[in-house]
């Protein structure tokens, strides 16, 4: 044990992460949307000039008083979105940053229908400017492998969705 200490931890309510997939067609929908962090964190000698703070994502929310980590995935996918969601997986729960911060993050993988998902969505009154667009489900796992993608959680969900691609599709066909 070490003596007493003291720690910073950034108090941030749970949330939930929502990977919206087509089985039938193979294809993942995905957001891209602004974040303040990864704009300071671009400040650091560690990013490159040309690296943007515009992040592929998947549909997340903070679980809200009242709700639950289903009630906020689905409420998710619909404000950022605009997709129905006509199933809802549960995967598992993570820390985001288990060294600094109080904040999990339940997983779900969502079904919809990747044919009418796109454009711009999000909800104005909380400053949400969100593009909604669609992947081919390799090329997503590829963007995992070669760093595109730079949410951890996001790279996890799309890990999983490779290790256990055919299983999903069986159960959702």
């Amino acid at each position: 044990m070490t003596d007493t200490m003291t720690r910073e931890i950034f108090e941030r309510e749970h949330s939930s992460i929502v990977l919206l997939y087509d089985p039938d067609l193979d294809k993942v929908v995905l957001i891209e949307q602004f974040r303040m962090g990864a704009f300071a964190a671009t400040a650091s000698t560690w990013f490159s000039d040309d690296y943007s703070p515009w992040l592929i994502e998947a549909v997340a929310g903070i679980i809200e008083d009242g709700e639950t980590p289903e009630d906020v995935a689905r409420r998710e996918v619909v404000e950022e979105a605009g997709c129905e969601l006509l199933d809802l997986l549960p995967i598992n729960q993570f820390f985001i940053s288990q060294g600094g911060s109080s904040e999990s993050c339940f997983t779900f993988f969502g079904r919809v229908d990747s044919t009418k998902a796109g454009g711009d969505h999000g909800i104005k009154q909380e400053h949400e400017d969100i593009l909604v667009f669609v992947a081919d489900a390799d090329e997503a796992f590829n963007w995992a492998k070669t760093g595109k993608v730079v949410y951890m959680v996001l790279a996890n969900v799309l890990q999983w969705l490779q290790i256990n691609r055919d299983d999903v599709r069986a159960n959702w066909s």
